[in-house]
């Protein structure tokens, strides 16, 4: 009896784990794997039931569509599914095709994807609560929209000076 290469088809002894060819686990004999039938088919089977269970909460966050886009594989190959939504404040008609994405994974899969994006330097650090996407926190909006109108009725106060 020997074992199979699933990929390539070469035959191994049976004091081999993987293929000498392209690296493979080996298999016994009748057990290849079927080819994928399409990308959502090979991205299916690399999922690890046990990371898909339970609501979805937010790991990480990317700076933009690439970036999430990288997480997210970076998360699969590990086994951890995960999706994108764009982070709130950015999903107006306007940012639609930019802005950050939040990156999504059930709550079985948090801790592991929390520890091999922290392992990667993958992490961005979560806003405080209560504060405001790219502002921080509402005082701080309305300190700076306070120094603005100041700005604006000193403008105003100065040309109406002048002109008389």
């Amino acid at each position: 009896m020997s074992l199979v290469c699933p990929r390539c088809g070469l035959d191994h002894g049976l004091d081999e784990r993987f293929c000498t060819a392209c690296g493979m686990p080996l298999v016994h004999p009748g057990e290849r794997e079927e080819p994928a039938r399409d990308d959502a088919h090979a991205k299916a089977r690399k999922v690890r039931p046990q990371f898909a269970q339970g609501e979805l909460v937010k790991v990480t966050g990317g700076r933009n569509q690439a970036d999430s886009e990288l997480i997210q594989g970076m998360l699969l190959d590990q086994g951890i599914p995960s999706i994108l939504r764009r982070t709130r404040g950015f999903d107006v008609p306007d940012m639609l095709a930019a802005g950050p994405r939040d990156v999504m994974v059930a709550e079985a899969g948090y801790e592991a994807a929390r520890r091999m994006l922290a392992e990667e330097g993958m992490l961005r650090p979560e806003p405080e609560p209560g504060s405001l996407p790219g502002i921080g926190s509402p005082l701080r909006l309305a300190l700076w929209i306070g120094g603005a109108v100041a700005i604006a009725f000193l403008i105003v106060v100065l040309l109406d000076f002048v002109a008389s």
